[in-house]
């Protein structure tokens, strides 16, 4: 078996019917790893698996997982070594939803409950059930798809923010804990890749369209995306962070917080509708993501 840890895995991929979860379990079978393809759409997963097919190597597997149910991933976790041949070596938590377009106060409790349910807790039982096995494979993997909105604290996302911002501790934490074994870490946090979350999530009209603008106009590949990050936890890398813009909002939050913050509250001031009522905002959302880019084009730190 290589050393590779991407290479002849056995790996669960949450939200692998679509968007980014879809090119891992593509970009996995060509590297000649089982996949088990979990998804709450199993239309999608099996969909994906079709794909494998046609790739001809690799294998692939569809399996029903809603992550929001606790129930549903332990089940995941207990037919996962039956499915792939042995325990788990590679684990993607990539199931997530978008959410935006409100300020806090407007959000409502059943959205928090909802983007958090998936978005971090989701993430929370997938590491937790499925390290122990990760462990016994020997040399493996954890992924766990965050974004760039896990530190860039963008008006009108918070609770995709606040999620995403638990899923950077998260794997953070658990990189500590790992410090010194042969198992990986890596948590991926992009700006915009060309998936379909936003329109699969709760952002309101407006916000929605120029999401989706983004997506087509700036944002990378899926693939690309995929192909970067399982090289990197190849490599033992634990932050992956792939688009300029987003590397730009990294190091301008850390070199500069207070203008940073000063910057995020003009542009929220400058949306009335944002700070008052439960109407669009995605003027504010994503001017305040772009803005960091202007000042630190020649300072990009290696490794992020």
């Amino acid at each position: 078996m290589t050393t590779r840890r991407s290479h002849d895995a056995r790996a669960v991929i949450t939200g692998a019917g679509s968007g980014i979860g879809r090119a891992f379990a593509l970009e996995l079978a060509r590297r000649g790893s089982r996949v088990l393809c979990a998804d709450i759409d199993i239309d999608r997963a099996n969909d994906t698996v079709k794909l494998i097919d046609e790739i001809g190597r690799g294998e692939g597997t569809a399996i029903f997982c809603d992550v929001a149910d606790v129930d549903d991933l332990q089940t995941l976790a207990e037919r996962a070594p039956e499915l792939l041949g042995g325990p788990t070596s590679l684990m993607i938590n990539n199931a997530g939803v978008g959410i935006g377009g409100k300020a806090v106060g407007c959000i409502g409790l059943d959205d928090w409950r909802w983007a958090l349910d998936i978005n971090l807790r989701g993430m929370v039982y997938g590491s937790e059930l499925f390290l122990p096995q990760l462990r016994e494979s020997g040399r493996g993997g954890l992924i766990n798809v965050a974004s760039a909105a896990a530190f860039s604290a963008a008006p009108g996302m918070a609770a995709y923010n606040v999620g995403k911002a638990g899923v950077l501790a998260l794997s953070e934490t658990i990189a500590a804990e790992l410090s010194g074994t042969d198992l990986a870490v890596t948590v991926l946090c992009p700006t915009f890749v060309q998936t379909n979350v936003a329109a699969d999530g709760r952002i309101t009209g407006e916000a929605l369209k120029v999401a989706e603008a983004l997506m087509r106009r700036t944002g990378k590949s899926a693939e690309q995306v995929a192909r970067g990050t399982l090289d990197a936890n190849d490599r033992g890398r634990l932050y992956v962070v792939p688009q300029f813009d987003a590397k730009a909002i990294w190091l301008v939050k850390r070199l500069m917080p207070r203008t940073y913050t000063f910057g995020a509250g003009l542009l929220h001031r400058l949306q009335p509708q944002l700070a008052t009522t439960e109407t669009d905002s995605a003027a504010a959302t994503v001017t305040t993501a772009v803005s960091a880019t202007t000042t630190a084009r020649k300072r990009i730190p290696e490794g992020v």
